[in-house]
């Protein structure tokens, strides 16, 4: 069973790390405001300033960072500034221990999903959703205000989005596992690593190449990780691109036809990803899902 944190009180202590590339303070900043209107008291991490070439800090000041923030018993949620690269340099040395005792929100997407899907192997659940480095964005609202009725009232409310001709369609349950198709890929034989077996996996990835993401989705299926799932959610695909030469097919095709031999739900042009609207979701929680060609529905599930 996958266990959601509380959700948060008025006054709660809640704080912002960048555990992988720095952040300019005026995302920060603009953050900081909103989340102090709904009434939350916020701390930025140590390193919310540093700068280590891409990186906010070098590997072991980002960790300790984090290592702080986790342990700190009056922090109720944790808020990853911005994703890039840099969560799996730290990953395995951050301890947990502290963590399953009081265990608390940690939300982010794109490296993030590495953290993400490190806690649902320990039997918790975390938000994939918006970051304070798009709080500021042009239509984040509905976004940043599904995740405060989610952490503030413990409300998911149900998403729904239009629907895609090739949808394949059909309704089904399971919990909810995914992410960014890279970093889905590079947990593969790690500690990291997931299961599919009856989940919903939904995916998302941002300037990539096509020959490439056929490449990640062929591992996904060598792997074992597309043929026992429930269903398979497809959601931003952004800044794609190809060669001089084509690929030949486009995302659509591409993953119809890896995964043809299988019978469940698929859709595409889920709100989940590295545009805007990104809705937040908490990784492990049990969905139902009804795919159809002209509408896609995502709940909690009744059960």
């Amino acid at each position: 069973m996958i266990s959601a944190p509380y959700h948060l009180s008025q006054g709660d202590l809640v704080a912002i790390i960048p555990p992988a590339k720095s952040i300019d303070i005026i995302y920060i900043n603009k953050a900081k405001n909103i989340l102090e209107s709904w009434g939350l008291n916020v701390i930025l991490s140590d390193n919310i300033n540093d700068s280590y070439y891409q990186f906010a800090g070098n590997d072991q000041d980002r960790y300790e960072a984090f290592q702080k923030l986790l342990d700190n018993p009056e922090v109720k949620c944790i808020f990853c500034a911005r994703g890039g690269y840099g969560t799996t340099r730290i990953i395995d040395k951050i301890s947990f221990d502290t963590f399953k005792k009081n265990p608390k929100w940690i939300i982010g997407y794109s490296d993030i999903t590495v953290l993400l899907f490190h806690l649902y192997n320990m039997g918790f659940q975390g938000i994939h959703g918006p970051m304070p480095v798009n709080f500021s964005e042009q239509n984040a609202e509905e976004s940043i205000q599904r995740l405060k009725k989610i952490l503030l009232n413990g409300v998911l409310e149900p998403i729904s989005f239009q629907g895609n001709s090739n949808n394949i369609e059909g309704r089904t349950s399971g919990e909810l596992i995914g992410g960014n198709l890279s970093m889905i890929v590079n947990s593969i034989g790690t500690p990291s690593d997931f299961t599919t077996r009856n989940q919903i996996l939904f995916i998302e990835e941002v300037d990539e190449y096509l020959y490439r993401i056929d490449r990640m989705f062929v591992q996904l299926k060598r792997a074992g990780k597309l043929q026992n799932l429930s269903g398979l959610i497809l959601g931003h695909f952004s800044q794609i691109h190809d060669n001089e030469i084509p690929f030949g097919l486009s995302i659509e095709q591409m993953i119809l036809d890896l995964t043809s031999e299988y019978n469940y739900p698929v859709c595409f042009d889920a709100p989940f990803g590295h545009e805007m609207p990104n809705f937040p979701i908490p990784v492990g929680q049990i969905f139902d899902l009804q795919v159809k060609i002209n509408e896609v529905s995502l709940k909690i599930s009744e059960d």
